[in-house]
């Protein structure tokens, strides 16, 4: 290396250090400068945002007052709309008293209730939907009286399908009568009503009971005789 460096005239020395020298300058820009500049405008630009942050931090504060009366509002809504939901454990027990406050309606309207059938439920997330059929006769103000009746309960219940359909009645002779007779069903209708419940965690059976044992764990555990009392 010293005999090349010897070989080399001056001019060719002045090059090589420069050269040199370049490379060094180069290398400690990207290797000290860049990042001691990028650390500089990470510093200047957290400096910037500070402030904002600590002015909207304040802000949240100021409306504290605002926020805990919102939060008190929204529990007291959750809390009114618990007692509109169906009771229940299992989607049976919900649906069976689904169908004991409709029939309720429809006593109390006049309706006569002809069937009631129960769909299969659906879940909506945290809520589960509790659908049944159910089929009624009456005349139409007792209908539409027992549609306003579902609707207006204290649980929440949606009539999302409705068939109605007229029943012919012949007209008879007048007669003399005795007995005050019922008036004539002249419509009867299928109403598909859903409610709601909250949503009951499933737990299989095939994980609560033990693993069965295979043949050869049987071999090395034979199971030991229970004695004899």
């Amino acid at each position: 290396m010293n005999r090349i460096w010897q070989r080399l005239s001056k001019r060719e020395k002045g090059l090589v250090a420069l050269t040199l020298f370049i490379f060094l300058l180069v290398l400690g820009r990207f290797l000290l400068v860049s990042p001691f500049l990028a650390r500089r405008e990470w510093v200047k630009s957290q400096l910037e945002i500070q402030p904002q942050l600590l002015e909207k931090n304040f802000r949240y504060v100021g409306q504290k007052a605002e926020m805990t009366a919102n939060l008190e509002k929204t529990r007291g809504e959750i809390k009114t709309m618990e007692s509109s939901l169906l009771a229940g454990d299992t989607p049976s027990v919900s649906a069976s008293e689904l169908q004991q406050t409709v029939q309720g309606v429809a006593a109390r309207e006049g309706t006569q209730v002809i069937s009631t059938r129960v769909l299969n439920p659906e879940a909506m997330g945290s809520f589960t939907k509790i659908p049944i059929q159910i089929e009624v006769s009456g005349q139409i103000d007792q209908v539409a009286n027992l549609i306003k009746g579902i609707e207006s309960t204290e649980k929440l219940l949606v009539i999302s399908e409705l068939n109605i359909r007229s029943l012919f009645t012949p007209v008879l002779v007048a007669r003399p009568q005795t007995v005050p007779q019922t008036p004539p069903q002249n419509l009867r209708a299928s109403i598909t009503i859903t409610g709601f419940s909250r949503a009951q965690p499933t737990f299989s059976s095939k994980n609560d009971s033990p693993p069965a044992r295979t043949k050869s764990e049987e071999e090395k555990n034979p199971a030991k005789p229970t004695p004899r009392r």
